[in-house]
């Protein structure tokens, strides 16, 4: 059995007791697991007996390892009875060991708050349509060129633009080389801007075998403290010289890196897919902007512990990311001179906002009912399986009772969202963007009485307002007049330059 009272922070102060005998039962387990570090003198490591350790050590020697045991059951099955929702780790106090072994405990622990629903119902949200340019399906196409190319030796001639090359160096400031600045057997694409400014570019010209030395200053704005500003001897010399050698554009290309036979329709595939790549694009920022009005339309009282364990769960995807990289996250503070807790108030508003959307959603999902049929489940997780390449039956048997209910929380938001959809209709807005010379229509006529000259020269603001990291809207008369199309030629040698 076991009390509850509530405090005014939300909290549930709960007391309880561990028996004597589920303490018994985890003091010996606590003993069979530890007896092995602790030496007794006439007895073999790990072999003396319970009762000798706790008189030579303490009669608490295993207590600690015994509660840490014990305790979890024990708090749940009184969160059980209470009918609570948890979300944090409770604050444990230890109130009294009674004569006959039974154990008093005190726990405190956050509670999920009350949520307050706004409207959610009639939010007014644009869904964009982004049009797909000549110059996305260009650049798409020249990254299949890159993939495509091969880099071959070059023996009769110097090192050019371009090239890969492999060095040898050797750096250097006022006569002492640095940490770093010595390596041997390097690769290095000529013009990549990898290295220090002026690297690179002295390295044109020179011939396999040929040593040099090479006169740069670091940037003021070097990550190492110690090198910024500094000027800086190279001793360069080069091992081999590579060029790139891209393939014809045309439909052999085309066969070679797809299943079609001309280039035209390989380039109508890849508009196709970037189109549908924005069409989701699209679809997922229009949903981004309904939960978080509706969220805005939400009262409640955020709990610390929870936006914490926000900030902490995109910190490990951020450290997972940056090992990817052969990143570390302590590097990434000294090189930014952050400290975790400047990271930690850096993520703290975006936090709030996420736990807040979370919080909206599972209040709306309780309010609707929302709920899981096994065959929607099972669909989810045949759908997961083939997109992974995996037999649905197989994998099903395999996934573990957590992971079935993973899915299910899946299968809740996707019908929740697309219930809010329902009663939130988008209103469709074109992208402005620069127009591909085949789609002259993308954005939506104005009238014409309020196409005035002054309004064309001052771009127009018949553009919606897009986040920063989208394309702006281009001046309609430059748009207009974009009629003629361009050979892809130079439009993929531009985006090379660029």
């Amino acid at each position: 059995m076991s009390t509850m009272t509530k405090n005014e922070k939300n909290q549930a102060v709960i007391s309880f007791e561990i028996s004597k005998e589920t303490m018994d039962k985890a003091m010996d387990a606590a003993f069979q697991k530890n007896r092995g570090r602790y030496a007794i003198p006439g007895f073999r490591k790990g072999k003396a007996p319970r009762r000798i350790i706790e008189q030579y050590y303490g009669a608490g020697v295993f207590f600690e390892d015994a509660f840490n045991d014990a305790f979890p059951a024990a708090y749940e099955a009184a969160v059980v009875e209470h009918q609570l929702e948890p979300v944090g780790r409770p604050e444990v106090e230890l109130e009294d060991v009674l004569d006959d072994g039974t154990v008093k405990v005190k726990a405190t622990v956050t509670l999920m708050p009350e949520v307050k629903l706004g409207k959610y119902e009639g939010i007014k949200v644009d869904l964009v349509e982004y049009n797909v340019t000549d110059e996305e399906v260009d650049h798409e196409i020249q990254h299949a060129l890159d993939r495509a190319s091969r880099f071959v030796d070059v023996e009769d001639r110097t090192v050019q633009v371009g090239d890969t090359v492999g060095l040898n160096y050797s750096g250097s400031v006022d006569g002492v080389k640095f940490d770093g600045g010595t390596a041997e057997n390097q690769t290095l694409e000529i013009g990549s801007g990898s290295f220090i400014p002026g690297f690179e570019e002295q390295m044109v010209g020179m011939a396999i075998g040929e040593e040099k030395a090479l006169n740069v200053k670091f940037p003021d704005e070097y990550h190492a403290e110690e090198l910024k500003g500094k000027e800086a001897v190279f001793e360069v010399k080069v091992l081999s010289i590579k060029e790139k050698q891209v393939p014809a554009l045309d439909d052999e290309f085309a066969k070679d890196v797809s299943e079609f036979d001309t280039l035209d329709e390989y380039k109508a595939d890849i508009k196709a897919k970037l189109e549908e790549r924005k069409k989701n694009q699209a679809n997922t920022e229009m949903e981004n902007k309904m939960v978080e009005a509706i969220a805005e339309n939400a009262e409640v009282e955020i709990p610390d512990c929870m936006v914490e364990q926000q900030i902490d769960s995109q910190l490990r995807d951020m450290e997972m990311r940056m090992s990817y990289q052969g990143l570390k996250l302590d590097d990434y503070l000294k090189y930014t001179g952050m400290t975790m807790s400047q990271m930690r108030d850096m993520y703290r508003e975006g936090a709030k906002k996420t736990v807040k959307i979370r919080l909206t959603l599972s209040a709306i999902i309780k309010a609707e009912n929302i709920d899981a049929t096994e065959e929607e489940i099972k669909a989810e997780i045949e759908k997961y399986a083939a997109n992974y390449g995996a037999g649905a039956e197989e994998f099903a048997k395999s996934i573990t009772d957590d992971q079935k209910e993973y899915f299910k929380e899946m299968v809740i938001m996707n019908k929740t969202i697309e219930m809010l959809k329902e009663k939130n209709p988008a209103k469709k807005k074109r992208n402005c963007a620069k127009k591909t010379a085949a789609a002259d229509d993308a954005c939506e006529e104005k009238p014409a009485a309020k196409k005035t000259a002054k309004k064309a020269a001052a771009k127009e603001d018949a553009c919606e307002e897009k986040p920063a990291a989208k394309k702006s809207c281009a001046k309609k008369t430059t748009a207009k007049a974009d009629g003629e199309k361009k050979p892809a030629a130079k439009k993929t040698a531009k985006k090379v330059e660029e």
